[in-house]
This record gives structure tokens, C-alpha cells and sequence, in this order.
């Protein structure tokens, strides 16, 4: 038995026997690799063969889970249904079928498009993060040979950009937009901040001195830039505010993929994290060195801090545009001439 079956049969068997139950997480690409001492391709094949089987699903931000059984099949006449029957309610496929089932399919061969090969890679980027991303991988998911995503994009280079051109591209703007700047601009910075939710991976891809030429990216360039044209801002400060609006969402953004990794690796939720490191926190505010910490960890009181992503955009968002609004009124004249 080739290794990935070897793993996609122990974790079937956790998830048939209950150890596992409807949306537990089930390890990562990269947990699996490690735990079984694999190839990041040997452990994509094994749980894209668990997603074939419909035991198991990706769940954006959180990773593969178990997923819901289906519906019971009524049982026949004059039969009394048994526990732990949902395996038995169809006869098990032959050897010759298993097979023909686990090679790629010349239908699936044929269905195949960039389109899907994009959405498939945004898919795994979704739930296990950028690094568990593989051409090999993709080509698991959708059921085809290791090379046929190779047909339609020329690597994973370009898959990457192909996909985040697409990500950015799955929200735009209204026809209509607000007369006033500010209302554009919170419209920009919100917009942003829900594709970033959906794709956490989209801030690991480039830093802010070397921006992606996408068409799906310069959407949002334009209606910020837009919104700013007209208030007596010179081009230079223009695009300065721009790029402050586009770092605020996406240096917060940052920290969705990061925490996901963490999670992942550490198997510690932010909750669980904090209290590993509250004893040593306590020792930091106590030693009297760091007097405005402790003045502010005590006055938190034991309710403590709730570290909120979304929250933070919000103050963010409210302090930049409040900034930009003293600016433009620095640049209208006294008289307004």
C-alpha cells in the first residue's frame, strides 16, 4: 500500500470510529507530513483522497475538518437499522473499482480549465495557509494527474499570482459612489479588509515597495486614488495616503495567516497561548521596571484584554481618515482660492 493510502486509511479509521467527530479538525497538510514523515505531496494526496471520499472538507481559516455524515438511508423493509451503520448502507465498490476510482479520470481530464485549476489552489490556500500550497497538491484535489495543472499555468509562480489577481477581483464598487472622499475611502479600506478575511494568504505575498501588477489589485487603487483626486493634494501625497490605507489593512491582515500557523503548529488556541504566558507576564508588570505596563495590565483588572483583529481595523480606519482630513484642510487656502 503506497504511504498515502497507509494515512488516508488511519485517519478514515479515526474519523468511522468516532475519534474524530463532524468538525474536528483533522491534521494539516504540514502536521500530517510531520507526523507521518512524508513528502508535503504524500500528505496533500492522502487528505484530498478523505475530501474525495466526502469524509472530510475544507473550512476556510480553520483548515480540514471532518465533515458532516450524510443523511441515513431509510432501511429496507422488515430490517432493523444498527449503529454504526452508515458505512454498510452501500455495498463496497470491488477491487477493480477502487482503482478505477483512485486514477485520475479522463472525465476529469476533460473538464479541466485554468479557471478551476485557480480556484482549487485558492481553495487549499484558504484553509491550510500559502505554505501547503503544490502544484502536485492541486492536481490531488482536483482528481487529475500530477501534470495536468501544468497545462494551464506554468508553475507555481504563476498560480500564485493568478490566484490573488482572481481573490482581489472577487469584490468591487458600487456604480454609484458617495460625494464625499471619506465615505470612498472607508468604502476602499473595508472592501480590502473583507478580501483579506477571506484570503489571509493575500498579505504574505508582497511587501509595500513592490506592489503586484494585477488588474484585480488595481481595482482598489483606482477608487481610493479617485477619492482622493481634487482635494488640492499633490500626486506624491496622494499616493502616500493611498499606500498608508492599503498598509493599515494589510499589516493587520498579517497576523490572520500567522495566527492560523501558529495555531497549527502549536496546537494552542490565542486563549490557551495567554495563559501559557500569563505567569511570565505577571513577573514582567511586578518587577518595577516597566511602571506604565503594570499601570495599565492592572488596570485591565481581571477581565483582561480582548484582542480583537476588527476592532483594531476600526480604530485604524477612524485615526487615518481623521488625519487625512487635517491634511486636506492644510491644503485649502484661507479664502478657499
Amino acid at each position: 500500500m503506497p504511504p498515502y493510502a497507509r494515512i488516508a486509511a488511519d485517519l478514515r479509521r479515526r474519523i468511522t470510529e468516532g475519534e474524530l467527530a463532524p468538525g474536528d479538525r483533522v491534521p494539516s497538510t504540514r502536521q500530517v507530513a510531520a507526523q507521518w514523515g512524508v513528502a508535503l505531496a504524500t500528505a496533500t494526496r492522502a487528505l484530498a483522497e478523505l475530501r474525495r471520499e466526502g469524509l472530510v472538507r475544507a473550512e476556510p481559516r480553520v483548515g480540514t475538518v471532518v465533515a458532516e455524515p450524510p443523511p441515513a438511508l431509510p432501511p429496507p423493509p422488515g430490517a432493523a437499522a444498527r449503529p454504526g451503520d452508515r458505512a454498510r448502507l452501500t455495498a463496497p465498490p470491488s477491487r477493480d473499482a477502487e482503482a478505477a476510482r483512485r486514477r485520475p479520470g479522463a472525465g476529469a481530464e476533460r473538464e479541466l480549465t485554468r479557471e478551476r485549476v485557480v480556484r482549487a489552489a485558492i481553495e487549499i490556500a484558504d484553509a491550510e495557509g500559502l505554505p501547503a500550497l503544490s502544484m502536485r497538491g492541486v492536481a490531488a484535489r482536483l482528481g487529475v494527474a500530477a501534470m495536468s495543472p501544468y497545462r494551464y499555468v506554468g508553475g507555481k509562480d504563476d498560480l500564485i499570482l493568478l490566484m490573488a489577481d482572481a481573490a482581489f477581483g472577487e469584490l468591487g464598487y458600487p456604480g454609484d459612489h458617495p460625494e464625499g472622499w471619506r465615505e470612498r475611502l472607508e468604502i476602499a479600506g473595508r472592501t480590502l479588509w473583507a478580501i483579506f478575511r477571506r484570503h489571509p494568504w493575500l498579505a504574505q505575498l508582497s511587501p509595500l515597495g513592490r506592489p503586484l501588477a494585477l488588474p484585480g489589485l488595481t481595482v482598489h487603487a483606482d477608487w481610493a486614488l479617485a477619492a482622493l483626486d481634487g482635494l488640492g493634494l499633490d500626486s506624491a501625497t496622494v499616493l502616500d495616503v493611498h499606500i498608508l490605507l492599503y498598509s493599515h489593512v494589510q499589516g493587520l491582515a498579517i497576523n490572520l495567516e500567522r495566527e492560523t500557523q501558529i495555531a497549527a503548529a502549536t496546537g494552542l488556541s490565542e486563549d490557551q497561548w495567554m495563559d501559557v504566558q500569563g505567569p511570565a507576564l505577571s513577573a514582567i508588570a511586578g518587577s518595577g521596571r516597566y511602571p506604565a505596563f503594570a499601570k495599565v495590565i492592572g488596570e485591565l483588572g481581571e477581565d483582561g484584554y480582548d484582542f480583537r483583529l476588527d476592532d483594531l481595523f476600526e480604530l485604524g480606519m477612524r485615526l487615518l481618515l481623521d488625519g487625512v482630513t487635517c491634511l486636506v484642510e492644510r491644503s485649502v487656502p484661507p479664502n478657499g482660492d
